[in-house]
């Protein structure tokens, strides 16, 4: 009896501990960011805290910020839980910033079908033009493409993969499919999916550390609200609406004074996508072309042009914002679809809202006492320099007048002092009988 009450005992024990196996998994689906480095490290450490057996990376990806990419590399290399980047779903691709990514894990993996490469530094400075500004650029091209260069090639060393490819895809733009990737070194293993995956992990030392995947409990750990605030937050869609709120605002508020909410809301626009350009920031020359393209807008309100300058001002914004984010690395491209549709959109917020506002300012006053000026109406009574009565706008007013006025006589309002009128005889020109 108590042999089978230890036998008993053991199997329990021996379940749970089966049991307790656990991998941690997160999915990151889009390009590299700020909010990606944050959900990237943050997933790491809970996993490490709850003693998971490692930590699964689910990549596709465009690319991304070099900047987030260098901090997402870091905290792989301390991280106290095994890291397996796993470049998933078929069709997917690990570009640019995933390159680095995938290559800095403890265990580099592909799913059938996938793509890994092309990790070639893209500009992320303003343009510009001239030989000086083209030299200059160059020179930074130069230095960025040489310290990305050098980078994949510590983490190749590091991670004992293929340097001479990692190096190629950083200078020559080199991408392979997973097949060939596996047989070049670039990756560890290919698996069909992620309990495939576990089964070849399974075993394999990481660190000094027997990893025992097989059969383990996958638990994803999901971003929390504002990772996935600002993961929506970095994108250039969103610098875009961002930029269209802060024009509509203060030009809103420029042509209808006095309204507060559209200039609060826009100024507060403005200082978010100031803030945002700091870590992806736009073309010069795009900017510079928007700006152009508001003077044009509101230059056509007082020019009478008949529509040219507005004409002008909807090409030159149409090209502003296609050449908004041209510097911008992979995945923070605007759209060909919100690039027309802001175009659209603007155009028509200045042709029939803001024109319509600012030409309303010089109109002549058509409410108030001073709409009354010019008016003719006719006398109630006497009217001479001691007073008399007119009825103008449904109310009798008193007037008064430098020369006698008779009852019924036509008056011209001439000027208003307080609630006093003062009028002068209006001469009605009469041309006689006329001939049929």
């Amino acid at each position: 009896m108590r042999g089978w009450l230890s036998i008993a005992v053991v199997g329990i024990f021996f379940g749970c501990a089966v049991q307790a196996a656990q991998v941690g998994l997160i999915k990151i689906d889009g390009a590299i960011g700020p909010a990606t480095a944050g959900y990237i490290a943050r997933a790491l450490d809970t996993a490490a805290a709850q003693n998971d057996e490692c930590l699964i990376i689910q990549l596709d990806t465009p690319g991304g910020l070099l900047q987030s990419t260098k901090e997402i590399v870091e905290k792989i290399y301390s991280a106290k839980v095994p890291t397996v980047v796993y470049v998933s779903p078929p069709g997917g691709v690990a570009g640019s910033a995933g390159v680095f990514i995938t290559l800095s894990a403890d265990v580099a993996a592909m799913a059938p079908n996938t793509t890994i490469g092309a990790a070639h530094p893209v500009e992320m400075g303003v343009g510009g033009s001239g030989g000086s500004a083209e030299s200059t650029n160059d020179i930074m091209r130069q230095k960025m493409e040489n310290y990305a260069s050098s980078f994949i090639e510590t983490i190749a060393d590091k991670r004992k993969r293929n340097v001479e490819w990692a190096k190629s895809a950083v200078v020559e733009s080199k991408a392979t499919t997973a097949e060939k990737a596996l047989k070049l070194k670039v990756i560890d293993l290919i698996a069909a999916d992620v309990p495939d995956l576990l089964r070849q992990l399974n075993g394999r030392a990481v660190d000094g550390k027997i990893l025992k995947t097989a059969g383990a409990r996958v638990v994803e750990i999901p971003m929390s609200p504002g990772e996935k605030f600002f993961q929506l937050f970095w994108q250039p869609e969103v610098m875009m609406l961002l930029m269209l709120a802060a024009i509509y605002g203060i030009i809103a508020e420029i042509s209808h004074p006095g309204a507060i909410f559209p200039g609060v809301a826009g100024a507060l626009a403005l200082i978010l996508m100031l803030y945002m350009s700091a870590t992806l920031p736009m073309s010069a020359a795009g900017v510079a072309l928007i700006l152009l393209a508001l003077a044009l807008f509101i230059i056509d309100v007082y020019a009478p042009t008949h529509g040219v300058l507005t004409g002008g001002g909807i090409l030159a914004f149409f090209l502003g914002v296609l050449m908004l984010f041209n510097h911008a690395p992979d995945g923070y491209h605007l759209p060909m679809s919100w690039i027309v549709s802001g175009t659209l959109v603007t155009a028509a917020f200045f042709v029939l809202f803001v024109s319509k506002g600012i030409r309303a300012q010089f109109w002549p006053k058509r409410s108030g006492v001073e709409m009354m000026l010019g008016q003719t109406v006719h006398a109630m009574s006497r009217i001479d320099s001691h007073g008399g009565r007119v009825f103008i706008e449904g109310e009798n007013w008193h007037a008064v007048s430098d020369r006698p006025i008779e009852a019924g006589q036509p008056v011209e309002v001439a000027a208003i002092h307080g609630l006093t009128l003062t009028v002068k005889p209006k001469q009605i020109r009469n041309y006689g009988p006329t001939i049929n």
